[in-house]
């Protein structure tokens, strides 16, 4: 542990950090869909490394079991009273790198997909929810601290403060992190009176209304101790009407009490130096080995080998948040004047996915397109690519970004959430910055930062040193983990 956080542990008239316990629902590598499984992996990882005792409580899901139920070990059951509803709720427990895991299992909810969307999902996770609360009391851990994550688990603390008088889940602290406000858990009142037997007086604009329905991630925010979110920009974004999404309100009365954390990356996983997945090795001092990684890259992919080009490159989700209007907008003027290539890997709505593959007709050997997600080939495409595009409409914190960087490739982003506050403008003139981006979620704006970042290619020294810039960027989750340790320690 460093020093200063000693000194910190000791102006807090404490001799070690509290204990922590992350509700989510899902982690990496356990179950994941989503940046949200590998900031509460990697999360928990760094809170190990700094002497903190954090574990981690989510569903058994379908997909862990098949994978880990001969190492799994059982714990206790009991029954979960949700409304009419007596389910059964098994404890399991994992231990996986180094950090333990208790899972709840129950095979109707947890035994297919991870999220059922619709009603469906809200009942999955108002029982995931109860059986947390109801389990607590007899683990073999005593969290002084439980980290909510997103409005699964954002009905805990309300929960905790009205239905547990007396009980330890009462006397805990609960911060609640909002991964991306856009999803809230939205439902009838009388479903939620159903589900967790919320009062009425509960069921008004004070506490978890919101346009007619009841609101889980409203709940949580009013009764959590802390909230947090994934960037400092962020956080400020979703005070306003354009990001807040309705929760603008409440998240301005309780300001004070608000903040945002950069998330990291797991340096592990991502090192260009030791990744096993990409088809040479380079680092920020030896880049040699990127070139080899590019045209390894367009070899596979079916683009013209030329090291003269350059790739730019998405991995994304295929929706509007992530830009892909503003891709469609000014793609085919870009290839018709520039000479580049572009490659994205990704799935989502249907007219961007058929708009990609026309252009890849269109443009064979200069662009194309791979319709689904394959984790191999994500590495590759950040090791070989030159530039990284990442236009989003809103991006609470984004790591594409940042694990671009760490292969040396360039990302081009809108000036919005956690791109904002992690990439930072490249000036020619003094030699500092990472990437390029741009304001406004406007195509011809992205285009004129793509256009300078071509300007840049064509001039070997300042590719140079802006490649070397990115390169050592720190993006690692420990600075994060010391952030939230500053805000556990706050709390108490």
């Amino acid at each position: 542990m460093k020093k200063e956080f000693r000194d910190f542990l000791k102006s807090k008239g404490r001799s070690r950090f509290p204990a922590v316990l992350l509700a989510s629902a899902e982690c990496a590598p356990l179950a994941k869909t989503g940046g949200l499984a590998d900031v509460v992996s990697t999360l928990s990882k760094s809170f190990r490394a700094m002497g903190i005792d954090a574990r981690v409580i989510m569903p058994y899901h379908r997909c862990i079991k098949n994978k880990y139920a001969g190492r799994a070990e059982h714990m206790f059951y009991f029954y979960v009273q949700l409304g009419w509803r007596r389910e059964y709720a098994g404890i399991e427990k994992l231990e996986l790198d180094g950090v333990t895991v208790y899972l709840v299992d129950n095979e109707h909810y947890f035994g297919d997909r991870i999220y059922w969307g619709g009603e469906g999902e809200i009942e999955q996770y108002a029982f995931f929810t109860r059986a947390v609360m109801d389990a607590l009391p007899n683990l073999d851990f005593a969290p002084e601290i439980i980290h909510c994550n997103d409005w699964h688990t954002a009905m805990m603390p309300m929960l905790a403060k009205t239905q547990y008088p007396g009980g330890m889940q009462e006397r805990l602290r609960y911060v609640l992190t909002i991964h991306n406000i856009a999803f809230q858990g939205k439902c009838s009142f009388a479903l939620a009176k159903d589900l967790l037997g919320i009062e009425d007086r509960y069921l008004t604009s004070e506490f978890m209304e919101l346009n007619g329905c009841a609101n889980f991630m409203k709940g949580g925010c009013v009764f959590a101790d802390r909230i947090n979110t994934v960037s400092p920009s962020y956080a400020r974004e979703i005070m306003t009407d354009y990001y807040g999404e309705g929760l603008e309100g409440i998240l301005n009365a309780r300001a004070g009490e608000v903040s945002g954390i950069v998330n990291g990356i797991d340096k592990d996983v991502f090192n260009p130096h030791s990744d096993p997945l990409i088809p040479a090795r380079f680092d920020r001092g030896h880049r040699k080995g990127k070139a080899v990684c590019k045209a390894a890259l367009q070899e596979q992919m079916g683009l013209e080998r030329r090291p003269d080009v350059p790739i730019f490159a998405m991995v994304t989700r295929m929706t509007e948040q992530k830009g892909l209007d503003l891709v469609a907008c000014v793609l085919d003027e870009l290839m018709g004047r520039e000479d580049m290539q572009f490659m994205l890997l990704g799935s989502g709505e249907e007219r961007f996915e058929n708009f990609m593959r026309a252009a890849e007709y269109r443009y064979k050997g200069r662009v194309c397109a791979y319709i689904g997600y394959n984790e191999e080939l994500a590495h590759k495409i950040y090791a070989g690519s030159d530039f990284y595009l990442m236009p989003s409409r809103f991006e609470p914190c984004g790591l594409s970004q940042m694990i671009a960087m760490r292969y040396g490739t360039i990302p081009i982003v809108r000036e919005t959430g956690g791109l904002r506050d992690t990439v930072m403008p490249f000036n020619q003139f003094t030699g500092e910055g990472t990437g390029f981006s741009f304001a406004n979620y406007d195509a011809w704006e992205m285009g004129d930062a793509i256009r300078s970042a071509l300007a840049c290619w064509q001039n070997k020294d300042l590719m140079d040193t802006l490649i070397s810039n990115a390169m050592k960027a720190d993006f690692g989750f420990e600075l994060s983990a010391e952030e939230y340790a500053r805000l556990y320690l706050c709390m108490l």
